[in-house]
């Protein structure tokens, strides 16, 4: 597990964790409290993601657990946010007294799940954002075809496009999202670099692993 603390304001933190194979399977319908209370304690908002491009608000302590949705975010101290992967991006933001989480896939990139989240993120008054990316499949494992990278590299207004490691069409996810990021006004992203193929993580992709890693992240006083 690897975990982050970052200032999020005068007055607060956001304490982040990335968990991996090694930490348990968050899938929503396996994963259960015991399991998250080892990463963060306290009641969790964890969504039903479908790879659309729903934010969730969430303004009491594990409100909208359970909702569909693709990201979700929140100005409340100790609330703790979480969206699940096994190779899409997740995607950490981190504003002025707020934090907010996202699970972009391919498809939730199209719909426009960046600009949504921050969009909410800012609503709550955390303009200006700075953003993390996760886990996710990197370029070399994730062959695509042509008609969808053009869906994407239109929907975030910049080049997606990369080689797998045997040199097929590939979309770049976290090049993606880190587009969709700064067009949406995100002013700095810190990509972790993290690759999914490596057997540390769950891959849907490479593996067909039906576990999920978590990322999770909750505000508190400085």
């Amino acid at each position: 597990m690897r975990f982050r603390r970052v200032p999020a304001g005068a007055h607060a933190v956001a304490e982040i964790a990335f968990t991996n194979r090694a930490d348990g399977d968050f899938h929503i319908d396996r994963a259960d409290d015991d399991l998250r209370q080892h990463v963060f304690d306290g009641p969790w908002t964890w969504l039903r993601q479908v790879h659309g491009a729903r934010v969730a608000v969430v303004d009491s302590f594990g409100a909208k657990a359970g909702d569909e949705g693709d990201a979700a975010v929140t100005g409340l101290l100790d609330a703790v946010l979480c969206v699940q992967t096994a190779d899409c991006v997740p995607v950490v933001l981190v504003g002025d007294g707020v934090v907010g989480v996202a699970h972009a896939g391919w498809r939730g990139l199209v719909e426009g799940v960046i600009p949504n989240a921050v969009e909410a993120l800012a609503a709550l008054g955390g303009g200006f954002p700075i953003a993390m990316i996760g886990p996710c499949i990197r370029a070399a494992s994730y062959e695509f075809g042509e008609a969808d990278l053009a869906l994407v590299e239109a929907a975030v207004g910049g080049p997606v496009r990369a080689t797998t490691a045997s040199g097929m069409p590939a979309l770049d996810m976290a090049r993606a999202t880190a587009h969709a990021l700064t067009t949406a006004g995100v002013v700095a992203i810190d990509d972790l670099g993290i690759d999914t193929a490596d057997e540390v993580y769950f891959s849907h992709r490479v593996r067909a692993d039906e576990g999920r890693q978590v990322t999770a992240v909750r505000l508190v006083a400085s």
